[in-house]
């Protein structure tokens, strides 16, 4: 008897909290458990209709009919007087599906700001991104699972009003531009914050542009392409075990962290990976620098010491043991030929 008294009293409380902060609670749950909440009791019958942040998954449904029909039922049982702020998507299976087009369909006319996509482990997919080009849409998130079974994007990145991006084991298409100026992501003219993680590049191209006069973050981790980075207003520059050859021009950054764990240099200037920085970094106030060589340190060195060069600025220096001992041995080095 007690114990049903204290489980009443808890219910009463949550039940009293004003629906603005039962809607936050239920917004790190699916949309599915918060619509199954409206039989508690007549004050949680509506609560899910007025929910700001949608969360549908096929995850939570044995068969894609049924998940299918729930998502008609809550679209169409929502309060469209309230406005929603995200969206989320969790899916398996083609995308031409009824399902996912009802969902995009409902982001885009209801002007969504966030959007959330994972694709979950199937066949290959491609993904027509002109079904998501939105004047409205200002974060995007897209998740694949792995590099042989990726997510195929189309080339048409028209999304005027995004301002965050992130991307996930997807295969990109840069199309048929070869001029240099345009970047896969030129018709994105807000973007401010850009990560790439274990991505790759289709058509069989080695690397690919990323030209914004206004990207002020950007995140690269996990990759195996080239890139070639044109960004005036970077302030921020994250690189992480991303193979290939990096030019970078970014004169106003402020803080760098680059990752990589399994440099072999080489002799040959054209074909090194390491990070290559076009101007020096004047406006540097932190850098964090991490590098272990598989092979070559003579090489390695004198390199790892022209990339060091250019950070002379830089009020925070953070570097891992083993450049500091490949730059020693170097300047030893040095110091003997002199």
């Amino acid at each position: 008897m007690v114990d049903r008294k204290r489980v009443n009293v808890e219910r009463d409380r949550l039940s009293s909290l004003p629906d603005n902060l039962i809607h936050k609670i239920l917004s790190f749950a699916s949309t599915k458990l918060a619509v199954e909440t409206s039989v508690l009791s007549s004050r949680w019958r509506y609560i899910w209709t007025s929910m700001p942040c949608l969360n549908f998954s096929t995850k939570d449904f044995h068969t894609l009919p049924k998940f299918s029909t729930f998502v008609k039922r809550v679209l169409l049982g929502r309060n469209n007087q309230i406005e929603v702020a995200s969206v989320e998507l969790t899916f398996r299976g083609k995308v031409s599906q009824p399902f996912v087009g009802r969902i995009l369909n409902y982001v885009l006319s209801h002007n969504v700001p966030q959007l959330s996509i994972t694709f979950l482990p199937g066949k290959k997919i491609e993904f027509p991104l002109s079904r998501i080009s939105s004047r409205s849409l200002k974060h995007l998130t897209m998740t694949g699972y792995a590099y042989k079974q990726s997510i195929t994007t189309t080339p048409d990145w028209e999304m005027p009003a995004l301002e965050t991006l992130y991307i996930h084991c997807l295969t990109l298409y840069e199309g048929d531009n070869t001029d240099e100026r345009i970047s896969l992501f030129s018709n994105c003219a807000s973007l401010k914050n850009l990560t790439i993680k274990k991505c790759v590049m289709g058509g069989g191209l080695y690397s690919f542009n990323i030209c914004h006069p206004g990207l002020t973050s950007l995140t690269l981790e996990d990759g195996f392409t080239g890139v070639n980075v044109d960004t005036p207003q970077l302030k921020k520059l994250t690189i992480k075990q991303w193979e290939g050859v990096h030019l970078i021009s970014a004169p106003n950054l402020s803080s760098l962290h680059y990752k990589d764990l399994s440099y072999i240099a080489d002799e040959d200037d054209d074909y090194d990976d390491l990070l290559q920085l076009s101007t020096d970094l004047l406006h540097l106030e932190k850098a964090n620098i991490c590098i272990e060589c598989v092979i070559k340190e003579k090489a390695a060195a004198h390199k790892i010491v022209c990339l060091l060069q250019q950070l002379q600025s830089v009020k925070f220096l953070t570097l891992n043991l083993e450049i500091v001992k490949v730059c020693w041995c170097w300047s030893l080095m040095f110091i003997m030929l002199v």
